[in-house]
């Protein structure tokens, strides 16, 4: 594959996953924080303090992940170079 396709296809991927995660996260904090039949058209004091913690964990946690898919990512190339390695 031509490098530029796919770091073109990579970067299509990237902003497929950030929508998703993004869908993800409104949809969960909304479900928690904010109550199915609205009272008052702003968010009270409780359901935006609600969305900020919520988002905030979300977003620490989906970091966490990425963090240690990466560092598992990279074991497993370390792994299959060395197994490669001592095969050949």
């Amino acid at each position: 594959m031509d490098p530029m396709k796919a770091q073109q296809l990579a970067a299509e991927l990237e902003v497929e996953m950030m929508a998703d995660m993004y869908n993800r996260m409104t949809n969960a904090c909304h479900r928690k924080c904010v109550p199915p039949h609205y009272k008052e058209a702003e968010l009270s004091k409780g359901e935006a303090v609600c969305l900020d913690r919520c988002v905030a964990k979300y977003l620490d946690l989906h970091e966490r992940l990425g963090r240690k898919l990466t560092e598992l990512s990279v074991q497993d190339e370390e792994m299959m170079r060395k197994a490669a390695t001592g095969t050949a």
